[in-house]
């Protein structure tokens, strides 16, 4: 499929978008208006852009049906001021009820059951049952334009964060299984970055990986090993100098058993330097692979 802005209709293109891109962390702002009525309202386009100053942004993009804006674009007009609340798995579905359009004036604390409290550097609420609280100060207001489905970048610099303790690890960090947060694919779908879907990629080397274009041809060209699997061994420092191989019994048997199919080897060797790289096992990984070199 081949798609061209401005050659289908605007919900529809809306829908690939955030279908597309995703997962989409999840803004739960809290404002206030002009007489001081709290409003609660989620938003998915949402993220953090900076850590000195810390930044974040995000855009109540306007309605695509009929071009309205959202109240909490009309309360950040007004006051300035906001309060970003995470959302964790255990208040997603009241947080979804938040996000009916009640009228003006509505309070979805008390419609969407949450408890406001009082916070330190702002007037707009924090919502307590957030295991993460951001306090903002309004910066800028970007309309990216004035027709149905344009974005309102609310950039905003935090002053303030609260964490819940029971979300951090034994080293002050947040653990992502206890912070358990969610956020929105497409259409009614979302997702929970927590237990299995949560994983590890260590970060590049300092001292540069040595890519995947520096890898031997048979291994840079195999039909086993995936492209994550070559971007493990292309993140090495160097391709390892193998002297004297440590066989073990699964080696030992490959070697045996193809001795004679140079192609059957290589496939065999390949396949389980794969489940090596699998479970991160990679200097193994490397000894069955140039074993077979």
């Amino acid at each position: 499929m081949r798609i061209i802005p401005g050659e289908i209709k605007t919900g529809l293109l809306h829908s690939y978008l955030l279908g597309a891109v995703a997962p989409r962390p999840i803004c739960f702002a809290s404002t206030l208006d002009a007489d001081g009525t709290p409003n609660l309202a989620p938003f998915s386009f949402f993220n953090v852009f900076g850590s000195n100053p810390p930044i974040l942004v995000f855009s109540p993009a306007r309605r695509v049906r009929d071009n309205t804006v959202k109240h909490t674009l009309e309360n950040i007009y007004a006051t300035k001021e906001v309060v970003v609340n995470v959302v964790n798995y255990n208040m997603v579905q009241q947080t979804s009820l938040a996000s009916c359009e009640y009228p003006k004036g509505v309070n979805e604390f008390v419609k969407a059951g949450f408890t406001p409290v009082a916070s330190e550097f702002v007037k707009p609420f924090r919502v307590k049952e957030s295991p993460a609280q951001l306090e903002c100060k309004v910066l800028q207001v970007i309309e990216t334009g004035q027709n149905g489905g344009a974005g309102n970048l609310i950039i905003c610099e935090i002053v303030c964060m609260h964490l819940d303790d029971s979300v951090l690890n034994e080293d002050g960090k947040i653990d992502p299984h206890k912070i358990d947060l969610v956020a929105r694919m497409g259409g009614d779908h979302y997702c929970r970055a927590s237990g299995a879907a949560v994983f590890d990629v260590p970060k590049p080397n300092l001292e540069l990986g040595v890519g995947i274009d520096a890898l031997p041809e048979s291994i840079r060209s195999s039909s086993v090993l995936t492209g994550n699997n070559l971007g493990i061994l292309g993140n090495s420092t160097n391709i390892p100098v193998v002297g004297e191989m440590l066989y073990d019994d699964r080696l030992t048997e490959i070697m045996r058993e193809y001795e004679t199919d140079d192609m059957g080897r290589r496939t065999a060797l390949h396949t389980y330097a794969k489940e090596l790289l699998d479970r991160h096992e990679i200097d193994k990984a490397w000894q069955v692979l140039l074993a077979g070199e």
